[in-house]
């Protein structure tokens, strides 16, 4: 994780530490030394390094002089017990920016968890990190497989809705007690496999343009479905 923001708050989260690098511009002001004062706190073992070897190791073109490593958390079905919050399902979204935005928006609107199959980005990617600003460390987010998901969906008796263009209106659609809502490839859609597995094809209605952007996409439903 870069930045000043979101180490803060990664050093928030449960999430366990095991590095930071830090460079001198961190400390030119109070927000940054008392960030590098916080992660002194909880024990993480802080490299300082000159200007130039941070440049080496960051990420970004402009590097605020913090750059913090943690352990990937271990998440899967088994955390999300009988909630009856919408489930958000990425299938094939291979941009790591809208990746990133989508999770934060389905932490934000109260999504029980954003799940990735097979031909997603890695969630885990700097980039998808960065985008959803935090996200991670409280949201659970990860990966599954088809056959994963599918018998979570059975066990835990949720319908599954996959968004597509010829669906059914979602402000005409009653909510099922639970449901998982399902996006797919920015260009070509949900797969052909998990389409097969629909309880309902769900649309939302547009004026003007032909497609949305899908990050925005996830942010339309998930807020008709009363996710928040």
């Amino acid at each position: 994780m870069e930045g000043v923001r979101a180490t803060e708050v990664l050093v928030e989260s449960p999430l366990e530490i095991t590095g930071a690098l830090v460079a001198p511009q961190l400390l030119e002001a109070p927000r940054g030394a008392s960030l590098r004062d916080a992660l002194g706190r909880r024990g993480v073992p802080v490299e300082d390094v000159s200007a130039r070897d941070f440049a080496s190791a960051a990420g970004t073109e402009s590097p605020q002089g913090v750059l913090a490593v943690a352990n990937v958390p271990a998440r899967s079905f088994a955390l999300l017990g009988d909630s009856r919050a919408p489930l958000l399902v990425l299938d094939g979204i291979q941009d790591p920016g809208n990746v990133g935005t989508i999770i934060r928006t389905a932490a934000a609107l109260g999504a029980c968890a954003t799940v990735a199959l097979p031909g997603t980005v890695d969630l885990w990617n700097a980039k998808v990190v960065r985008a959803a600003m935090g996200a991670h460390f409280t949201h659970p987010a990860f990966d599954a497989t088809l056959e994963e998901l599918t018998a979570f969906l059975h066990a835990s008796d949720r319908a599954l809705w996959v968004a597509a263009a010829d669906g059914t209106p979602v402000n005409e659609l009653a909510k099922p007690v639970r449901v998982a809502v399902a996006l797919g490839n920015e260009g070509a859609g949900v797969t052909t496999a998990l389409a097969a597995l629909a309880a309902q094809r769900v649309a939302i209605p547009i004026n003007g343009v032909e497609s949305l952007n899908v990050a925005v996409a996830a942010g339309i439903l998930l807020h008709a479905l009363g996710a928040a």
